[in-house]
């Protein structure tokens, strides 16, 4: 597809915003009959499901966002001058068609798809079956202001397939797909990692641990650990694992504390040896709970000796999302994120900031805990690949 002008992807995602803004009414009226619809009992994805006023205005601020950030197309990444005269520029560039695969968040097709539009690539939604009524409104609106400023539909474009009919896409795509991101659980992204034909960014699976180190501020650790665990179960960038040194577990007040703390969010509260020995902590016998992502009001706390054997058990176990020491010493908490490897590493402040948003991205496509091409949350800059510009005056080699 032809590239457009910066003051075109502007004006169809002003036009965008003002649609959805105007619409409001007919987009919470469609996800009502989403919601209606959603028998499930999973609580993660019905949070994520449900559509109000503020994901509304969500959805408008981040096209806003996408307008006041710069063009990430045509953005020189390297330029060199051969001994021969050949002028060789490194320029960014779109990757072509992307496909999106995600469940149950109508706000995606908003974000995803500006995303994708700002940085000239096309794009394909895959939504999922419980979110269909609200995503095919979105889409209509996302036609509606493509073709208030003359330009084709194509660019974004709905995929209403149940599962067989995706597999057969993904195996044998009707159209040239460039790129796809994955974005929900884990069985969604190993189903298409079985079947795609094309690079894939893995994104979605949290299961993000926090360490709390002999230096920590207790009454910090407390309010980052229940922030984390509690402030939004649905995302991926909640909390799951609680890694305890073992002298601070000795410390029955600070223990009973956060247990008394996680009951009163509701959370339930499951503990290896040492900390299934504290009232209201469940033991648990399979050590494969260590890999789970919960998405739900529960968490394991664990004991271990030393920093290395947190480090360790992360890397071991964790998504590969993000990860948190809280310690008041600077230079524990940099052998700790050096040593770490997750997308995200921090030093006493909640995991629930990974996220396009608030890492002033102005949204995210997804979080790719991938290490090719982008790692961490997936914003506008980030949706480009690179391509080489060469120019001469008859040189040959």
């Amino acid at each position: 597809m032809i590239g457009l002008t910066l003051v075109q992807k502007n004006n169809v995602l002003a036009t965008m915003a003002q649609l959805i803004a105007s619409e409001r009414a007919a987009i919470l009226e469609a996800n009502k009959m989403d919601v209606e619809n959603y028998n499930g009992e999973d609580i993660a994805m019905y949070d994520r499901l449900k559509v109000d006023d503020a994901k509304i205005d969500g959805m408008i601020l981040s096209l806003q966002q996408l307008i006041a950030d710069i063009d990430p197309i045509g953005k020189e990444l390297y330029n060199f001058t051969h001994e021969n005269g050949l002028k060789m520029v490194n320029k960014t560039a779109p990757f072509g068609t992307v496909l999106i695969i995600y469940e149950s968040r109508p706000d995606v097709t908003v974000e995803a798809g500006g995303i994708a539009f700002k940085s000239g690539n096309k794009i394909l939604l895959k939504g999922g079956k419980e979110s269909l009524n609200s995503n095919l409104k979105i889409v209509e609106l996302w036609h509606k202001a493509l073709s208030e400023n003359s330009i084709s539909t194509d660019w974004v474009e709905y995929l209403n397939y149940n599962r067989v009919e995706t597999q057969a896409f993904l195996e044998h795509p009707t159209q040239k797909i460039d790129l796809i991101v994955p974005r929900g659980g884990e069985k969604l992204i190993a189903f298409v990692k079985q079947h795609a034909k094309c690079p894939v960014i893995v994104s979605g699976r949290g299961n993000n641990f926090v360490y709390v180190g002999t230096e920590a501020n207790l009454d910090l650790a407390l309010k980052v650990i229940i922030n984390a665990k509690a402030s939004k179960i649905s995302a991926c960038n909640a909390l799951d694992k609680v890694l305890i040194n073992s002298v601070l577990v000795e410390n029955r007040t600070f223990i009973n504390t956060l247990i008394d703390s996680l009951k009163a969010h509701n959370v339930e509260i499951l503990g290896d040896k040492e900390l299934s020995k504290f009232e209201n902590v469940a033991a648990f016998e399979d050590a494969a709970i260590w890999f789970e992502e919960f998405l739900d009001y529960k968490i394991v706390l664990g004991s271990v000796k030393d920093i290395d054997e947190a480090i360790l058990k992360i890397n071991t176990y964790g998504g590969g999302h993000s990860a948190v020491i809280l310690t008041e010493n600077k230079e524990t908490a940099r052998y700790f994120m050096e040593s770490v490897d997750s997308a995200a590493v921090y030093q006493n402040a909640s995991t629930r900031f990974t996220d396009g948003g608030q890492f002033g991205l102005g949204g995210e496509l997804a979080i790719s805990t991938d290490k090719l091409h982008h790692r961490g949350p997936m914003g506008l800059q980030h949706l480009v690949t690179n391509k080489w510009y060469v120019y001469g005056n008859g040189q040959i080699r």
